[in-house]
C-alpha cells in the first residue's frame, strides 16, 4: 500500500467512525427533532384557519376573525412583491389564513379591518408569488386586489409596522 492509498483508506475509516458515533450519541434525535420543527412550516397550517370559495360566493360570509402580534419581520419572506411593492411589517411566520380559491378568480379584493391601526398584508398565491398591502388610500389598514387569482391556496399574513403589537382585526375577501 503506498502512501497515497494509506490517506484515502484514513479519511474513509474516519468518515465511517464519525457517522456510526454520531448515530449512536444522539443525532437520530437531532435528526427527527428537525424534521419535526420544519413540519409547520411545509405543511398548509394556519393561525386562525382556512377558508374555501367558489366563484359567486356570499362576500358576507367571507370574513375571517384573528389577531396581529408577532415579531417575524415580513420582508425575510420577499422583501419587494411580484409588483414591486415593498413587503413590510412583522407577522407570525406561520401564515394567518389559508384561503382556498375552488376555481379560477377574475378580480379579488383581501381587505384588513383593525379599526383604523396601522396594519400590513402578504399574500402568498400557489405559484408562489408574493403580493403585499400597506395602507389602502387614507386608511391605515392594508389590502390587496388582483386581477387573474388561480385556483389554489393563498396562505395569508396580517401584520403591523411595529413587532409584537396586538391588534384584533377582520380579513374580508370581495369580488368587486
Amino acid at each position: 500500500m503506498n502512501k497515497r492509498q494509506y490517506r484515502l483508506l484514513s479519511a474513509s475509516r474516519i468518515n465511517q467512525f464519525l457517522h456510526r458515533n454520531a448515530w449512536s450519541k444522539g443525532g437520530w434525535l437531532l435528526g427527527i427533532l428537525t424534521v419535526i420543527i420544519s413540519l409547520p412550516v411545509m405543511a398548509d397550517t394556519a393561525n386562525f384557519g382556512t377558508i374555501s370559495l367558489a366563484p359567486g360566493f356570499d362576500s358576507t360570509t367571507a370574513s375571517l376573525s384573528g389577531y396581529t402580534g408577532g415579531s417575524y419581520s415580513l420582508s425575510a419572506i420577499t422583501k419587494r412583491d411580484a409588483n414591486n411593492k415593498a413587503c413590510i411589517g412583522f407577522a407570525d411566520p406561520t401564515p394567518d389564513h389559508i384561503v382556498v380559491l375552488q376555481k379560477d378568480f377574475s378580480n379579488l379584493r383581501i381587505t384588513v379591518d383593525s379599526d383604523g391601526s396601522d396594519t400590513t398584508l402578504l399574500v402568498q398565491a400557489p405559484d408562489g408569488k408574493i403580493y403585499c398591502g400597506d395602507d389602502t388610500g387614507r386608511r391605515k389598514d392594508a389590502s390587496v386586489a388582483l386581477n387573474q387569482w388561480k385556483q389554489g391556496n393563498y396562505k395569508i399574513w396580517v401584520g403591523t409596522f411595529n413587532p409584537g403589537v396586538k391588534l384584533n382585526y377582520t380579513l374580508t375577501i370581495q369580488q368587486p
